[in-house]
């Protein structure tokens, strides 16, 4: 009772001085409440799945570290989930790829992949009440060894995977029927080259090819949603991507499809927190992949740092909520997983909050009249507001852990559960 009496206190005093600044702090955590973000359940096995759990990675996927507890089946992997999610405030969704498909031990090759491998997804998520997201996978298998996917000019190699995205999108469909909310299916490759390559425009040429077909059918959008990704560069792939950002960019506003921008897949310079005002200008809808890259795409969890928080004050400045789609995409194997869930995902929804009890009216109007004394003054008395007084009573309010209250449940939950899996 002192605790929760110490945190209505402070946030009462918070919420007077917000209001100073012409902020409604209760209408702000309102609507953070409402904004989902899609949380990718690779970080719970380090991108293993279910189809080949003990195979190599392959296609530029790296997982570092060997942290006790790993998520060794699809109910593992759930419970693993579940946990994380009850110390979380907000709304969630749950990112698949395709190979985390479940198929009673029988020997499913992706280009046969179906809806019905992916139902215990669905009822799951219709317990937990959360929607799904998915992602085909064009990585981690034989037919992906020589660096080319959908790009391959082999023509029946490049049909195995034309084939696997277009029973992605119908698997995407089914999730988005099911659970009654659109599943944002993205399409990413690794395809490209180690070394200069003599001819650049052909593999360009033949992936486009390749998604004008698995793009003919049309799919509801109440249902799926297609996304594209691009990178800079890959593990493997170091002098030329074949999905470079210009191809995807000019594709996504030709095809009115999904433009994916991920934290890592741009040089160490870039932030996509600065692509999101342009790019909402030509593309309807954007996906976003927030991760942590040190220096390269190295997909650390995400901190509460400057692009963290940059992201979040383009969505709300921006007034993109309905457009944008917030995606996490990160994967550390050298700690706990389910505490690499928890921090990440609780610093989206802090960044976003924090954007959201900024005085942005004010700041634009000062913009405006040219009056950027005020404007400067006022974005670093920011700074020292007190918004950890008005998360940490959102928290309260959603009934998850405050502070580092969630420490010791992951704790606790690593020596009653993850530690024995070892």
């Amino acid at each position: 009772m002192q605790n929760k009496n110490r945190i209505e206190e402070s946030y009462k005093i918070a919420k007077e001085m917000y209001k100073e600044l012409g902020v409604d702090t209760d209408a702000a955590i309102k609507k953070l409440a409402t904004i989902p973000v899609s949380v990718h359940c690779w970080q719970g096995d380090d991108v293993s799945g279910f189809e080949n759990p003990d195979g190599p990675l392959s296609g530029g996927i790296q997982a570092t570290g060997n942290y006790p507890g790993k998520a060794r089946t699809p109910e593992e992997l759930r419970t693993d989930m579940e946990k994380a999610f009850s110390l979380i405030p907000g709304k969630k969704r749950v990112n698949l790829h395709a190979l985390y498909l479940e198929t009673k031990g029988e020997k499913i090759d992706r280009d046969q992949i179906e809806p019905k491998h992916f139902e215990n997804w669905v009822n799951w998520a219709k317990e937990q009440n959360l929607g799904l997201d998915f992602n085909p996978s064009l990585f981690s298998h034989p037919k992906a060894d020589e660096g080319l996917t959908l790009s391959h000019p082999d023509e029946a190699i490049r049909n195995f995977w034309i084939e696997h995205v277009k029973r992605s999108r119908k698997i995407s469909e089914y999730f988005g029927k099911e659970l009654g909310t659109p599943s944002v299916m993205n399409i990413w490759i690794p395809d490209g080259f180690k070394d200069i390559p003599a001819d650049r425009l052909g593999p360009r040429r033949r992936l486009k090819e390749a998604l004008d077909e698995i793009l003919t059918e049309k799919i509801d959008k109440q249902y799926h949603l297609d996304a594209v990704e691009s990178k800079v560069f890959g593990i493997g792939s170091e002098s030329y991507v074949v999905g470079s950002h210009e191809f995807y960019m000019g594709y996504g506003v030709k095809n009115d499809v999904l433009v994916c921008l991920d934290a890592g897949h741009f040089h160490p310079t870039e932030v996509i927190s600065n692509k999101l005002s342009a790019m909402s200008l030509f593309v309807n809808e954007i996906l976003l992949h927030v991760s942590r890259p040190v220096r390269w795409d190295s997909d650390h969890v995400i901190v509460l740092d400057d692009e963290l928080m940059a992201i979040a004050q383009e969505i709300i400045r921006g007034d993109l909520l309905d457009r944008v789609h917030i995606g996490l995409d990160f994967f550390d194997a050298s700690i706990n997983r389910v505490a690499a869930w928890t921090i990440g995902t609780r610093n989206m929804f802090r960044a976003l909050l924090m954007a959201l009890v900024e005085p942005f009216d004010q700041m634009k109007a000062a913009e405006v009249d040219f009056d950027f004394t005020t404007r400067l003054a006022m974005l670093e008395e920011l700074k020292s507001m007190p918004w950890q007084a008005v998360w940490d009573y959102y928290c309260m309010q959603q009934d998850v852990p405050v502070g580092l209250g969630w420490l010791e449940e992951v704790k606790k939950y690593e020596k009653d559960v993850l530690l024995k899996r070892v």
